[in-house]
Order: structure tokens, then sequence, then C-alpha cells
């Protein structure tokens, strides 16, 4: 297992308005865990400008265990000693293969978005207390970079009018697309603009051939009831498939598997998993989880049985999994599949765009390297 952090706890004055206490901390992974922590930072999640489940609490607290290591960080902003802010930061050497230290908002494998935690209105204070504290103290970084934000999202456009007003140079690095499901019609309304009238006979016929197998039946669970056996359920399933044959299953690794059960669980205790399945006979043949931060939802994995695969059990799923579409406290789904996805991409037909930054810090010679550095990357990229 990887080391937990071990932080040195600091504040640090950024900004202060009159009459106003601002603050930025960041905080030690022990201090986290504590329950008074825990529950601003709950707070903070429910009264963010972009929801974001990959840093909350729940989830971000299994993942520095399971992943975590000296280099990461929790940064965090106050204002009036309330809790406005919070990211994971991580420091590293390597950037893509690359000797160049660099501090990142901190990601894994199976976490699929990068907007920092933060409270309506403190936005643009957000970006320019990170960056102050990082032109203070980079250490040894040359430049920060930040992953996965929503080009069309309140914490990116916040970002780029800071860096515009504070002339502070910045390269788009990596723009993708990914599927989204956002729309008003009707699931059935849906399902007839997005699939063609012979693609979606053909999936009722496999319908109708794979209920003749037993007794089909989908499930819709949004609570913890049972939620290990499902857990234990979903873990067994993927592993089945491909992705245990390539290694790649949750349960593949000790440590991711433990990571996985751990998120989950205190997904569902804290009313944010959506689980659903689609059974034959009792058993599960295909399974989705979903993290739901209203008004978004977003995809974390899926799996199913490959043996009932002649079906299309995953698309007969994600079919029934359109009801979402009636839900009144949800606006979109964020698929947080690979761009291209050849299942989900034909589905859902909305795309949601996400940008990677990376932004200057740091002193006068620093970000003459950082020019240097992202004059280097637009050629490297070129030659792609």
């Amino acid at each position: 297992m990887a080391s937990a952090p071990s932080l040195t706890k600091e504040i640090l004055s950024a900004g202060q308005t009159p009459g106003r206490r601002d603050a930025v901390r960041v905080i030690s992974f022990e201090e986290a865990r504590q329950q008074h922590f825990r529950s601003t930072w709950q707070q903070l999640a429910d009264a963010a400008t972009e929801p974001n489940p990959f840093f909350e609490q729940w989830f971000l607290l299994p993942s520095l265990k399971a992943f975590g290591s000296n280099s990461i960080s929790l940064f965090t902003t106050y204002a009036d000693g309330t809790l406005v802010g919070l990211m994971p930061l991580g420091r590293t050497r390597s950037y893509y293969g690359y000797p160049i230290p660099h501090i990142a908002t901190w990601l894994h494998a199976n976490a699929f978005y990068g907007a920092p935690l933060v409270a309506k209105g403190h936005e643009r204070d957000f970006w320019r207390s990170l960056f102050a504290y990082l032109d203070r103290q980079p250490g040894l970084a040359l430049l920060a970079h930040l992953p996965h934000l929503d080009a069309e999202g309140p914490m990116d456009t916040a970002l780029v009018e800071v860096l515009a007003e504070d002339r502070r140079d910045a390269a788009l690095v990596n723009r993708n697309e990914r599927a989204m499901l956002a729309s008003d019609l009707s699931p059935e309304d849906y399902l007839a603009q997005s699939l063609s009238k012979k693609h979606t006979k053909e999936l009722r016929r496999k319908r109708r051939r794979l209920s003749e197998q037993g007794d089909l039946a989908f499930e819709r669970r949004d609570d913890a009831y049972a939620i290990d056996e499902w857990i234990a359920e979903f873990l067994a399933l993927e592993a089945a498939g491909w992705k245990g044959d390539a290694g790649s299953a949750l349960a593949s690794d000790s440590e991711t598997g433990k990571f996985s059960a751990e998120a989950l669980r205190g997904a569902a205790h804290a009313g944010r998993l959506e689980r659903t399945t689609l059974r034959l006979d009792g058993k599960p043949i295909a399974m989705l989880s979903s993290f739901v931060c209203p008004p978004g939802s977003f995809g974390f994995k899926t799996a199913f049985d490959e043996t009932f695969q002649t079906y299309s059990p995953g698309m007969q799923l994600q079919i029934d999994n359109l009801a979402v579409l009636d839900r009144k406290d949800i606006e979109w789904l964020d698929s947080c599949a690979a761009e291209g996805h050849p299942m989900i991409d034909r589905l859902w037909t909305e795309r949601r765009t996400l940008v990677t930054r990376n932004i200057a810090i740091g002193g006068r010679a620093r970000r003459a390297i950082f020019s240097a550095l992202m004059a280097f990357e637009t050629r490297r990229r070129s030659k792609a």
C-alpha cells in the first residue's frame, strides 16, 4: 500500500478584502480525515459551483489512502473562516515522460474530472489564491498543470478570465470530448432521435430473445441497501470479462479493489450512488454505477456478462437507464467515457468538452522557462 500523505500545515494570507478574513491552508491527510473537517467538506461539495464527485470526501479520502504519497496535498481556501475551496495537488518531476518538474491537480486512473470544489461566488478568488500560493512556494515546479476542466463550466470560465486580467501566461495543451446526456426529451423520444429505426428494432428483437432465456428484470437503487453484496457482484462481473483478462479490472489489483469498494460504499451512504442492474433469473448480466451530484451525474463503472454479448446487455441497460431523463433534479449526465466510445457515443448524442491548461507560476526566470517549454510542447504536438 502507498503511504498516506503526511503534510505540513500552513496558513497564508491571500488577497484579503477589507473587513473579511481570507486564508489559504494546505492541510494534512490526518486532519482531512477528522469528522469536523469532513462535515465542512461535505457542506462545500453541496454548495459547489460545479459538482465533482471525485473530489468529495467519500471518494478522495479512499483515493489518497490507496494511491497517495507525501507529494500530495489538499489545497483549501477560506472566507471569513468558512471553507470555500478545495483541490488536491500533486508534485512530480515527470511530465508525460519528460523530466519537467511541475505541480498538478491530483487525479488517478479512476478519477475522471478535475474541477476544484469551489463555493458559488468564489471562483475567481480561488484561482488567484492558488496562483499566489504557487508563485510564493513553487518548489521545483516549472508550471501548474490543470487537467480535465469543462470548457463551458464556471470554473474554467473564471480561470480564463483571471489569466487574462492578470496577464499570466498559459497554454491550452489538450482538448477532448466525451459523451454526455442532456435533453428535455422523454426517454422514448430521445431513443428515437439518437438511434435509427433499424437499430432500435434490432435491439428490441435482441431484448425479446434475451427475455426468452429467463426472468429479465431491470433494477435501480439509490440507497445503501445490500451495498456490499452489490459491490461484490459488480467486481466479480467486471473481472470475469475482458478487463479481467487484460488485468485492468478494478479487482485485478488489491489496492484498487479496496479503494473502489470503499468509494462505492461511501457514495451509497452519502446518497450519491445510483446503481442500475439488468438481471436474468436474479443473476446480474449488466451493471452500471453512477455518482449523482445534482444538477449532474457522472458515470463511474459499467460491466456486462460477455456470455450474453449477442443480446447487447450493456446497451440494453443503457436504454433502460434513459429513464433518468424523467428526474427533475438531474439536468445532465457525464459519461466519463473515453472520447469516441463505440457504445455510449451512439446512444448519447450530446458532448462535453474537456480542456487541460498549463499555467505559468513563480518569478520572471521561471516564467521565461515556461514560455520555452510551451513552445516545445506546441512543436511536439504538431509533429504527433
